[in-house]
């Protein structure tokens, strides 16, 4: 199982793609793909690229423990949960930044 993870360029928030094909600063919105899903996610790494507005675009692999979605690294985990992870007042993409996702 894997996520995608970037840092907002203008904030440097860690964000996470979700379900709703948005970034989220709470890896518990980030969609979860599987092992078969690696094409669509090369995808998405691309276009998540393309729009200037993300950096270090990755994948990175999780699991489910008691229902929540943890980071099997620990500098993700660190990343999404502290102690250096304060929230950011993200700048939302423009609707024209999420077409090609």
């Amino acid at each position: 199982m894997q996520i995608l993870t970037a840092n907002e360029l203008l904030s440097g928030a860690s964000v996470y793609f979700g379900d709703d094909r948005h970034w989220h600063q709470d890896i518990q919105r980030a969609r979860i793909f599987s092992e078969t899903e690696a094409s669509e996610l090369d995808g998405l790494i691309a276009a998540a690229v393309a729009t200037k507005r993300l950096i270090s675009v990755a994948a990175e692999k999780v699991r489910i423990d008691k229902g929540r979605v943890v980071a099997q690294r620990l500098r993700e985990r660190i990343r999404a949960e502290g102690p250096t992870s304060p929230r950011h007042a993200v700048q939302p993409l423009r609707e024209s930044d999420h077409v090609s996702l």
